[in-house]
């Protein structure tokens, strides 16, 4: 059975598809404030690399929290940065991020995360196998290590080892997981990109094939990475055409590094967001209440 006849198994319920890009992630975390602040429900989320990362929040009920540590850590050399990478190997400090944050700093809501209904799966990419795995992550404390493979960028990161699996970024194998949320059964889908209309995946000149020479599998996937962006934005744009789904991308371009300090900028990627989620804000209500 295909994607197609799929699609109208279990109508009635919302799926929400989050893209990653690293500190663009933070036009995903304006989006779903919106979507908090105008009770806006979904059933399941599907979110790869920063897209789980930030994407938790909504399921915590945190408005704001993902743009308020970014912006006060931003600068912390503690939090994500050259300093990291050179003392631990991660370009995101684990025990910064993964413990003092979680716990200490900005503490995020697992009891709430728990407790809430809403199905969460992170998308991870298996560096043995190449292939893409969806975690759900029930518990927000104990299944934290599969986000933090979410978000672990090739080259900047090193190997996230959960149950005897090995793990980088589920960008590298679903950079966008629409397939699976139909795949999955969801009618009703709402997509949020975090690249603008235009944009499209060049192939990556990265040594892929050097640094990763121990898992010939990553590598091939890694290598046709660009070509599996642009087939699913391909599909992305079938179903937004056939009005199927929602797609939310960004509408100013923001130019940004992976590891963006501008605090502005972080700032206006956000911003951009809750612009577009609001002015989207009928139709998707629209959308999500039509039988």
């Amino acid at each position: 059975m295909n994607s197609e006849d799929n699609y109208n198994n279990n109508t009635n319920k919302v799926a929400l598809v989050l893209e990653g890009g690293a500190m663009r992630g933070l036009y995903t975390a304006g989006v779903l404030d919106v979507f908090m602040e105008n009770n806006i429900k979904a059933d399941t989320i599907i979110g790869v690399s920063a897209g789980a990362l930030f994407g938790i929040n909504y399921k915590s009920k945190q408005t704001g929290r993902a743009l308020r540590y970014n912006l006060k850590y931003a600068h912390d050399r503690r939090y994500m940065g050259l300093y990291s990478l050179i003392t631990t190997g991660d370009v995101m400090n684990k025990d910064f991020c993964f413990n003092k944050l979680v716990y200490e700093l900005d503490p995020f809501d697992i009891e709430t995360y728990n407790k809430s209904k809403v199905e969460f799966y992170a998308v991870v990419t298996n560096v043995e196998s190449g292939k893409a795995e969806y975690i759900e992550i029930k518990d927000g404390g104990k299944d934290l290590e599969y986000l933090r493979a979410s978000g672990s960028m090739p080259f900047v990161s090193n190997l996230v080892e959960i149950n005897g699996n090995k793990y980088l970024d589920g960008a590298v194998s679903d950079p966008i997981p629409l397939k699976r949320a139909l795949d999955m059964g969801y009618g009703k889908i709402i997509v949020i990109q975090t690249r603008h209309a235009d944009f499209t995946k060049t192939k990556s000149w990265l040594p892929f094939g050097l640094v990763y020479k121990k898992y010939p599998e990553f590598v091939k996937t890694a290598n046709k990475a660009h070509l599996n962006y642009n087939k699913t934005l391909d599909l992305i744009r079938e179903y937004e055409n056939k009005g199927k789904i929602i797609v939310l991308r960004p509408s100013e371009k923001i130019k940004m590094q992976r590891v963006e300090k501008n605090l502005n900028k972080l700032q206006a990627i956000y911003d951009v967001g809750v612009k577009d989620c609001n002015n989207n804000l009928s139709k998707i209500k629209e959308y999500i209440n039509t039988n």
